[in-house]
């Protein structure tokens, strides 16, 4: 599927997400409490953590919040929220990117990761492949989504490479498919497909994006309806400090926390050691920016990868047509709620 149809696909469930607007009641106020629904992005996981700290220990109930999981269903996440069928996601910073200029009234009020949890990855006993230039011409195990190919083929670039590689949409089962060699490489999160390969005895090869001058990205983001977060903003300031104090206590005690979140999970999610093990890396080495701070975000960083994506003509309308122009990324973040 080229890039442009994958972004008419991206637009139908757009307008399809927003159609569901008007089954959609918003928040409930009962006992003083404020109804909160928040839209995950795949099943419960590491990237996650810090919502469930917030719930178990209580952090929502004290800021007079009753905060609702929104079960991930094929749904995006993002559009989810805009069309009022939650008031907060987690997404990636390029899907809300996509999404915003396509006309999603949404906004990034807390980075998850500060980087890329993503990387180009190979077997390890690929002599050919030292380096992403010597993926010209392979084969890439992908997930169907618009960004991944003109991503993938800026870190080539910047390899020195051509950018040229064919592409099979596998979803998850990329990465078996790497296993076996039917692909030549794909993206797995090295905080949890990595780990699981590492203990499978899969040796991997990791080529990091921004090692090839390719600009960074805030991986996970939590992101909010502009339109709720106008007419709620003391709601909106508990929600995102109860938030952000989970995930800080999950930087802080990365054990516990993969205990809680498995609790929090325990159907799901059986493996505690993998999940320590997750939880150990994000917090270590992707949660925290260069002041040793957790949460926020800076104009550069949404620029940076911003106007790439512009370039690369993916931020399209409403109509399918590219921005003509790029927008002001001031309007996709803000630190206002957080707490310092």
């Amino acid at each position: 599927m080229g890039i442009s149809k994958k972004i008419a696909v991206f637009l139908t469930a757009l307008a399809s997400t927003m159609m569901l607007a008007a089954c959609s009641g918003g928040t409930d106020d009962s006992d003083g409490m404020t109804k909160v629904r928040f839209a995950l992005d795949w099943t419960p996981n590491t990237n996650h953590t810090g919502l469930y700290v917030a719930m178990n220990k209580g952090y929502f109930e004290e800021a007079g919040l009753d905060v609702e999981v929104v079960p991930y269903n094929d749904s995006n996440p993002i559009l989810l929220t805009d069309s009022g069928n939650a008031e907060f996601a987690v997404d990636t910073q390029d899907r809300m990117t996509m999404a915003k200029a396509a006309g999603a009234d949404v906004r990034s009020v807390l980075a998850i990761q500060q980087s890329w949890t993503t990387e180009v990855s190979v077997l390890a006993d690929r002599d050919d492949i030292q380096s992403p230039a010597d993926l010209d011409g392979k084969t890439f195990g992908g997930f169907g989504s618009p960004a991944d190919h003109a991503i993938l083929k800026g870190v080539i670039r910047g390899a020195g490479g051509e950018g040229e590689f064919e592409e099979v949409t596998l979803g998850t089962s990329a990465y078996e498919a790497l296993y076996n060699k039917d692909v030549d490489f794909t993206v797995p999160y090295v905080a949890w497909e990595g780990i699981e390969a590492a203990d499978r005895g899969v040796e991997l090869k990791n080529f990091a994006y921004t090692d090839y001058g390719f600009p960074d990205s805030y991986q996970m983001l939590v992101v909010g309806s502009n339109k709720w977060m106008e007419e709620h903003p003391e709601e909106t300031k508990k929600f995102v400090q109860a938030i952000q104090r989970g995930f800080q206590d999950a930087v802080d005690n990365p054990d516990e926390a993969a205990e809680i979140l498995q609790q929090e999970n325990a159907e799901i999610l059986t493996d505690l050691e993998l999940l320590k093990k997750s939880q150990r890396m994000l917090s270590e080495n992707y949660m925290l920016d260069d002041e040793g701070k957790f949460g926020r975000q800076t104009e550069k960083q949404w620029a940076d990868l911003g106007q790439f994506l512009f370039d690369n003509e993916l931020l399209v309308d409403g109509a399918n047509n590219p921005l003509s122009e790029a927008p002001d990324w001031n309007t996709y973040f803000t630190n206002e709620y957080i707490s310092e």
